[in-house]
């Protein structure tokens, strides 16, 4: 007996929490003012006190936002349409005290930041980021939700989202909170192209794009078949597709001088919002980027990020794996794609090595402490000045250069393994499972992948867990590759950033181990003279040094706020490296060579 009543109530329960309804209506009155009108009905609703609130936090992001702060005119009602007390308990916390059941909130939501983080309402066009957006009920996590846009009756606009649509062009569906945070929505004069690709299982999806801007519908149909090639060679990565929601995914794409830069990753969709004028021969990275995220960080998703709390900021130890080897793989499929040279490759390549062995962030903390301090630079707004210089190297670079480094570890160590098969395995293990994942999980993938446990566990004590330095040059040659350092043997005092209205006055912090740094100089500090000589530009203070070689002692006069400081500066030399073919240095091209480059950038799905 006892059973059975335990399992009515448990049927009891579900029949209440899912007798719970979010419901929105979404109207624009004072478009042109950049104001959105927005009505939250909850119906079913359990809660004593009924608590409404405004996201800090997004997906694809790690920082708070202080969405609330464009929220106002705050009102509620019951199902009479009698309005009754609503309190502001928070900045973006809202208290109904008593209900019968049922809530209808409704509130002025100022936009006018159009790109995949914030929102932006305006007369030509609407970008709704979900978080900055809706108000939501605690407590009504798991309840399905609708949300119905009406339009302005003149203007001939489409919807493009994830959410899922009904028979009404304007209401769409989210089965709970979580996936309608994770919806973007674009609103305007759209064109739009689709394509189907399938999986090896035979199962067929639709991929769209959606475009605002000032194009043609054959213009697009071009560009649309380079993002189309970029699906074609991340499937080669993993495999297969990732089983999407409704069978599709959307590239909601903006591109025009009205937007704000940003590429956020979604479930089924992503957001690219490239505030530059349409061309159909313009093509970014960030779409590789951004659609390889629909495994990497979607998908195969870190515990720490599990799950998304949408009331304050997400610390994750492995932002350098979920957006650092996406990093990497968004400039490589450009290259297996044939979108960018193999000059220009070497340009990225030089630019991975360089943030590893020449950022004093990489030389002092590892990838996933850099990972844990996402959350006060990605998009975090403060006034006062950071050390970031010197304590902090973005784990979008940083990952992406453990992800090279271990591309190349892989390919000359394992017969067949590469960081392709790496990921399918890492895949297979989490991301097919939807099953979260920690950074000792990757380690053991990779220690069953290679079946050389001491390999892994050395590669992430070394570079992942730890900052050590990689020895890159014997690798990169093995693809044809010379790492050279053009600065070996020349003065150097490190960078010369100076303020444009007062000549060598430093306009941000010196980096440490430079002789600028060693010699005491900081921001805001004025040279005077440089070894002996007065000096007003950074042309002549650059001849000065010159005249010199390494290791040279110079006299340095500078001013620190009122004082001025007489200093000795010992010069070094420029570590940073390039990257140059064997066939730019003359050397020879051998079949393995060509082999070696044609596995690790050519073409996938020949």
């Amino acid at each position: 007996m006892k059973k059975i009543s335990l399992l009515l109530c448990l049927a009891l329960s579900s029949v209440v929490l899912t007798a719970q309804k979010i419901s929105y209506i979404v109207s624009f009155p004072n478009i042109a003012h950049h104001e959105a009108r927005i009505s939250l009905t909850a119906s079913g609703i359990t809660q004593k006190n009924a608590i409404f609130r405004m996201s800090r936090s997004s997906p694809g992001r790690y920082a708070t936002h202080e969405f609330g702060k464009n929220v106002y005119d705050v009102k509620a009602f019951d199902k009479s349409n009698k309005q009754i007390e609503i309190n502001r308990i928070d900045a973006d916390i809202y208290e109904v005290p008593a209900h019968s059941g049922f809530v209808r909130v409704e509130y002025t939501l100022f936009a006018n930041h159009p790109d995949g983080t914030y929102a932006g309402i305006d007369a030509s066009s609407i970008h709704l980021n979900a978080p900055a957006t809706f108000l939501w009920m605690k407590g009504a996590d798991k309840s399905p939700i609708d949300v119905k846009f009406n339009l302005p009756k003149e203007k001939n606009w489409t919807i493009s989202t994830q959410l899922k649509q009904s028979n009404d062009s304007t209401l769409f569906s989210a089965r709970d909170m979580q996936y309608l945070m994770d919806s973007p929505i674009n609103i305007g004069e759209l064109y739009w192209k689709e394509w189907k690709l399938s999986n090896p299982d035979g199962k067929t999806y639709t991929f769209r794009v959606s475009l605002e801007a000032t194009t043609n519908q054959e213009d697009l149909n071009y560009f649309a078949a380079k993002i189309e090639e970029i699906t074609k060679q991340s499937q080669q990565v993993f495999g297969e597709f990732p089983s999407f929601d409704y069978n599709a995914y959307t590239f909601i794409t903006g591109i025009n001088p009205y937007v704000q830069g940003d590429g956020m990753e979604h479930r089924n969709s992503t957001v690219i919002n490239i505030p530059v004028k349409f061309s159909k021969d313009f093509f970014d990275d960030v779409f590789a980027h951004e659609f390889f995220h629909c495994w990497n960080i979607e998908r195969i998703r870190p515990k720490t990020l599990e799950p998304f709390n949408f009331e304050k900021s997400n610390m994750s130890n492995e932002l350098w794996f979920g957006e650092g080897f996406t990093q990497y793989y968004g400039e490589l499929l450009l290259k297996r794609s044939d979108f960018t040279s193999f000059d220009n490759y070497l340009n990225s390549v030089a630019g991975l090595v360089n943030t590893k062995e020449n950022t004093p962030g990489a030389k002092r903390f590892s990838p996933v402490e850099v990972s844990r301090n996402a959350v006060f630079v990605d998009a975090g707004v403060a006034v006062d000045k950071s050390n970031y210089t010197n304590m902090y190297t973005s784990y979008y670079p940083y990952g992406a250069s453990v992800a090279m480094a271990l591309d190349l570890e892989l390919r000359t160590k394992f017969q067949d393994i590469t960081l392709d098969t790496y990921m399918r395995a890492v895949w297979k293990k989490f991301g097919e499972k939807e099953q979260p994942y920690t950074v000792t999980g990757l380690e053991n993938v990779l220690a069953d992948l290679t079946k050389d446990k001491s390999f892994a566990g050395n590669f992430f004590s070394k570079y992942v867990n730890g900052h050590e330095s990689f020895n890159y040059a014997p690798l990169l040659e093995k693809a044809g590759m010379k790492l050279i350092q053009p600065g070996a043997g020349k003065a150097w005092a490190g960078l010369l950033q100076f303020r444009a209205e007062s000549n060598l006055t430093f306009a941000a912090g010196t980096v440490i181990g430079t002789p600028f740094y060693e010699a005491g100089m900081d921001v805001g500090d004025k040279i005077l003279q440089f070894d002996g000589k007065a000096v007003n530009t950074g042309a002549e203070l650059r001849a000065i040094i010159d005249g010199h070689k390494p290791g040279d002692k110079v006299t340095v006069q500078y001013t620190h706020r009122e004082t001025t400081i007489n200093a000795e500066l010992v010069l070094s030399e420029n570590k940073r490296y390039s990257v140059t073919s064997f066939e730019k240095e003359n050397l020879e091209v051998s079949a393995d060579i060509k082999a070696f480059r044609e596995s690790w950038l050519g073409d996938k799905t020949k």
